[in-house]
């Protein structure tokens, strides 16, 4: 992969400290397998539910990366998989990894418009994918995803295959024996996740076989005290979330069920009957769970951790899950730093509540100002990481001369500060995304849609705060003179254009112009501002159709 950046020094440290070492995830998985045969993984689903012991996933998994070599795949090459939270997928993920293939998780609602950049910029050789879940056809969005020169191998779960492409039974039923071990170094790439972030493009994040064992054992390691924990994920395969949880149980060895989508009710149940202790959570997930309680009147007894991330956490929210009985914690990273710091449960409700913990396990951050020199504590700044779970760079080496202070320190783009004790806040960010339930959204992607439509003529997106997702996308625009525009208008316009619906604008505010610097450019400070005032109630959305009234929605 390109842009791959070296950090002798760190990694001489990391190596001496045991925090890297020469294991691959190829090792790791399959020492997991061998220790904890029996272990569960759970994926609960509607129309798609299954489960595996851990010896059977590897198992399956080393058989198909067999099939995987007769169709001439190799160590090195990438194969994307954009598969829902199901059995499959994880014996594709397994597959892949023994094979040494570099494997991209692709968000499994994700549109073609995605997983066309994602194709094409990773240089994937094969892409796995359902035929169908729930309302969408992968087929019918694969067939506008457009040219992909390096796409050889399309592979489907399912009935249903793409023009000259195969079904994963088909490719299952060859009973293929399990190829030699790659040669393969702990400090090769061997993941690329690709997340929104301040440019329109999706970045692809390089993560070797080391940063991401450093962040698994690291969650492992935090597991220890209790052994008889079930856990319990919504985040989606494609997602850092998912994919940490797939490789951390076969670490922990702890009981795993995985969502495919999520339904407050069926999860609930879930929680009740199969003893679920631990939730990786945002807040919507949490928010949902507590109004389910609430709402029936039937306790969760079980669950006892909640680690939310993934977007900006209300203290209140940790407030009434502690007095629901349930410790929940904070915690700050991202797809390129998975868990840069989290609070401990055992950890004052107020610290858990206000702050975003301490740093977590060997990461270390820092409180810069512009110039990169640090700032007293409690003075807000830029937080910027370094620590053995860092990735190693993006696929697009031009973003990286921005991405790193000297030293190989990254520059998260956020603004924290940090007290006396350690514990950091985030505050605001400079990065130009907006964190809906824990997918990152790139403002400038969506402004670029908004301005294909015909009757806008400037736009400007921001993060709206909500109490459930953490945050939802706002559209400012700008019209032609004389026409119209409603919500529905631009929910139409996304779909059309064939984007992820998540990204779709939930609030439109046409105005007359925009707030701005001197130099010109619009001050979403402003904007976002504007939106942490009183919101105006629900207007539905044919409401004020080319008013200068707001329009809300939601998705």
């Amino acid at each position: 992969m390109t842009g791959l950046l070296r950090r002798a020094p760190a990694n001489d440290h990391w190596y001496a400290a045991g925090l890297h070492t020469t294991q691959t995830l190829v090792d790791a998985l399959q020492d997991g397998a061998a220790r904890h045969p029996q272990s569960l993984m759970i994926f609960d689903s509607e129309t798609h539910p299954a489960s595996a012991r851990l010896i059977d996933i590897h198992r399956r998994g080393a058989r198909l990366a067999g099939a995987f070599a007769r169709l001439g795949l190799r160590p090195g090459d990438v194969i994307a998989c954009q598969v829902p939270n199901w059995l499959e997928g994880a014996v594709v993920y397994h597959a892949a990894i023994s094979l040494g293939l570099v494997l991209v998780p692709v968000v499994h609602i994700y549109g073609p418009v995605e997983v066309g950049y994602i194709l094409r910029q990773s240089g994937a050789r094969a892409l796995v994918m359902p035929d169908r879940w729930r309302t969408i056809d992968y087929l019918e969005r694969f067939a506008t995803v457009g040219d992909c020169p390096d796409l050889e191998h399309v592979i489907t779960i399912g009935e249903r295959t793409a023009p000259g492409g195969v079904t994963l039974a088909a490719l299952e039923a060859l009973d293929a024996d399990p190829p030699a071990p790659p040669a393969l170094h702990a400090d090769d790439v061997c993941m690329v996740i690709y997340t929104s972030g301040t440019t329109s493009a999706p970045k692809g994040v390089q993560h070797t076989h080391n940063t991401l064992l450093a962040e698994m054992r690291a969650l492992a390691d935090a597991d220890a005290g209790t052994p008889d924990a079930v856990h319990l994920s919504p985040f989606p395969a494609g997602h850092m979330g998912g994919v940490l949880l797939l490789g951390r149980a076969f670490l922990s060895g702890r009981t795993s069920i995985l969502v495919d989508s999520w339904n407050t009710a069926r999860v609930a149940r879930v929680i009740r009957e199969r003893g679920v202790s631990w939730l990786g959570a945002t807040p919507f997930f949490l928010s949902s769970l507590l109004a389910d309680v609430r709402d029936t009147g039937a306790p969760m007894p079980s669950l006892d951790e909640i680690h939310l991330g993934g977007a900006g956490v209300p203290p209140e929210l940790v407030l009434a899950a502690e007095a629901a009985g349930w410790r929940a914690f904070r915690s700050y990273g991202s797809t390129e730093h998975p868990t840069v710091t989290v609070s401990a449960v055992s950890d004052p409700v107020e610290v858990r509540a206000y702050t975003d913990g301490v740093a977590f396990g060997a990461n270390r951050l820092r409180i810069v100002d512009d110039d990169g020199l640090d700032l007293p504590p409690g003075t807000p700044g830029e937080v910027v990481t370094l620590g053995p779970e860092l990735f190693v760079g993006y696929t697009d080496p031009t973003l990286n001369a921005e991405a790193f202070l000297d030293g190989g320190w990254f520059r998260t783009g956020d603004i924290g500060t940090l007290d006396e004790a350690g514990h950091l806040t985030i505050v605001d960010r400079k990065k130009d995304i907006i964190i809906r339930g824990g997918e990152n959204i790139s403002s400038t992607e969506v402004e670029g849609v908004l301005l294909r439509h015909p009757a806008i003529v400037e736009a400007a997106v921001t993060a709206m705060p909500d109490p459930l997702y953490g945050e939802r996308v706002c559209a400012f625009v700008i019209v032609e003179p004389g026409r119209e525009l409603s919500l529905r208008d631009l929910v139409e316009h996304f779909v059309a254009v064939g984007v992820a619906k998540h990204k779709t604008p939930e609030r439109l505010e046409i105005v007359a112009d925009l707030p701005r610097t001197a130099a010109g450019k619009v001050r979403k400070a402003d904007l976002r501002a504007r939106l942490r005032a009183p919101a105006p109630g629900p207007v539905p959305a044919d409401a004020g159709r080319g008013s200068r009234d707001s329009q809300r929605a939601g998705h």
